[in-house]
């Protein structure tokens, strides 16, 4: 009854935490309820059909756990759904997120809870995260998330087609990877591309603008947080470089090749179909390819990386789904068991990564057994645990410097950007110009 009257005070207020804040300990965290209280927890994500179950598997086991705490699984709501919550005063226990990107938001102006209190009460040890994953689970010292698995991102090869091009081993480096791709493009008669090595276009697949820097080394920011797009030279090398490589296919028979492959996630994936020889893609595309094309003779290795960067090799991008307490949780207490069940737990995660295919995003976890045994997968588990794994810093307008950063980078790669430096000058400008407006 306590519960459901402070709801109701709290309709008016939703964005208000102090209005709405639960009842809390000394420490500022919410407390846990006691063996015999009963609680019904509700936990919202955007997890649907098999994923959902899946989910739910991993449920029941924090449920036998805690029996007095019944957990409602609720699928198919995002972050809009879950925002539309919290301003009508009634959200989830607990959320989880499939976009990092808006990690700015959701610490910045309170939507989820700080968890910082109830780590240090707990003594959670935050080393058992990659640096990565702490990266994009915080926001300026807030930390309102916990990561719950990874994506992670390498190269993709077909074994037949390097044999029969002489390439005995997946390229290193930029300059590799470029000369391997020449040897492994196959062309039709009229010049047309029917075969490709690598393709090469921004926003293609996994082809995006913040997975390419991490095998570059570029920079997004400086030390006073302005953006570098203008002064990190290894932006303009990758752009270049990517821009020769478009110009290697032609940018119009490029164009119409890719136009012809199917979709990312689709049977009719263009590396599936044997229609590209090398891509850049996440973990989870080992299960694409068990279950749509068991057949395909591949392997995977980490991404290359810029030839100045060597030492990066080995690394790769990563990012996640991530979970939290939202703003006016009406058991944040149990919640926050839930979170660090979920999030810390190793066979929690593994049954998780099991079930989705995706990495376990602690170290500890990564030494599962059954997921070392599948030798495509393990790359990925490598590359999780390489401590030159990196991620794309969080803003507090989410992903739009993301997207001005690509869409310059698709305009260059196009032809439609003359000076490069100056774009990329004038593109970092702008975007500390959002920042400012987004802040």
């Amino acid at each position: 009854m306590r519960r459901i009257g402070v709801a109701a005070a709290c309709a008016a207020f939703a964005l208000l935490a102090s209005a709405c804040a639960p009842e809390t300990s000394s420490s500022g965290t919410a407390n846990a309820p006691s063996a015999g209280e009963k609680v019904s927890l509700s936990v919202w994500s955007k997890f649907s059909g098999r994923e959902l179950g899946v989910l739910q598997k991993v449920l029941d086991g924090f449920q036998a756990k805690h029996p007095n705490i019944t957990v409602k699984n609720q699928g198919s709501q995002d972050d809009d759904k879950v925002a539309q919550a919290i301003r009508g005063g009634n959200p989830p226990d607990v959320a989880i997120s499939f976009s990092t990107d808006n990690i700015g938001q959701f610490c910045s102006g309170g939507a989820w809870q700080d968890l910082k209190a109830y780590i240090a009460r707990d003594k959670v040890d935050l080393n058992q995260l990659p640096a990565a994953t702490r990266a994009y689970t915080e926001f300026k010292g807030t930390r309102c998330a916990m990561p719950l698995l990874a994506d992670v991102y390498g190269l993709y090869y077909n074994k037949a087609m390097f044999a029969k091009a002489g390439i005995s081993e997946p390229p290193k480096t930029m300059s590799e990877l470029f000369e391997a791709a020449k040897k492994l493009t196959v062309r039709n008669p009229d010049g047309s591309i029917k075969v490709a090595g690598f393709v090469p276009t921004i926003g293609f697949y996994a082809n995006h603008v913040q997975m390419w820097a991490a095998s570059w080394g570029a920079q997004w920011a400086g030390q006073d947080g302005k953006s570098t797009l203008g002064t990190d030279p290894q932006w303009q090398a990758m752009l270049e470089w990517a821009k020769k490589f478009t110009d290697f296919y032609g940018r119009d028979k490029l164009a119409k090749f890719t136009a012809g492959l199917g979709q990312e996630y689709s049977p009719d994936h263009a590396f599936e179909k044997g229609q590209i020889a090398m891509a850049m893609d996440g973990e989870f595309r080992t299960a694409f390819i068990e279950a749509e094309a068991p057949k395909l003779d591949y392997a995977t290795a980490p991404f290359p990386v810029a030839d100045n960067k060597p030492d990066l090799y080995g690394g790769g991008y990563t990012t996640g789904t991530i979970i939290g307490i939202p703003k006016g949780a009406k058991n944040a207490g149990a919640g926050w068991e839930l979170v660090k069940y979920l999030s810390t737990d190793p066979a929690a995660l593994q049954e998780l990564a099991h079930g989705l295919k995706n990495v376990p995003s602690t170290v500890p976890a990564l030494q599962d057994p059954v997921l070392q045994k599948d030798v495509h997968f393990k790359t990925f588990l490598d590359i999780f645990a390489n401590p030159n794994l990196a991620t794309n810093p969080a803003s507090a307008n989410g992903g739009a410097y993301l997207k001005s950063a690509e869409d310059f980078a698709i305009s260059y790669q196009s032809g439609g950007v003359p000076d490069l430096k100056a774009g990329l000058a004038k593109t970092g400008t702008q975007i500390d110009a959002d920042a400012q407006l987004g802040s």
